[in-house]
């Protein structure tokens, strides 16, 4: 089973979740994407002094209104779609080289028969 192309697919970042079509560049990883926007973000975090005590929790969620994580929900859900999908792919891969549901569940860490029901299609 072939996967579908970069062009095919309705591609989001997995960082900030904004669609291919809003950025300049998407990097594509197994399951996993980041703009040219959060490729930029990184660089200049890295680039950044490292801070004495790092902070535990992103403190942006504080300073968001209701209105703006509501209108994120749909990009944040189309991302979590994206990665579920891809997840799909791999595990299709993965059963046409004939891997058993047993050791695709181990390395999901859940059975052979969960693995099984979430991915074969079959009732």
């Amino acid at each position: 089973m072939a996967a579908p192309s970069l062009n095919e697919e309705k591609i989001h970042c997995s960082f900030c979740a904004k669609s291919k079509t809003d950025v300049e560049k998407v990097v594509a990883g197994p399951g996993v994407y980041i703009c040219n926007e959060c490729v930029g973000l990184c660089n200049a975090v890295l680039a950044a002094p490292a801070e004495p005590e790092p902070v535990a929790e992103i403190p942006w969620p504080d300073r968001t209104s209701d209105e703006q994580i509501l209108e994120l929900l749909p990009r944040i859900a189309a991302v979590s779609a994206q990665v579920e999908a891809s997840l799909q792919v791999w595990v299709d891969r993965l059963r046409d080289r004939g891997v058993t549901w047993a050791r695709i569940g181990a390395a999901l860490g859940m059975t052979r028969q969960s693995a099984w029901e979430r991915f074969s299609g079959e009732e």
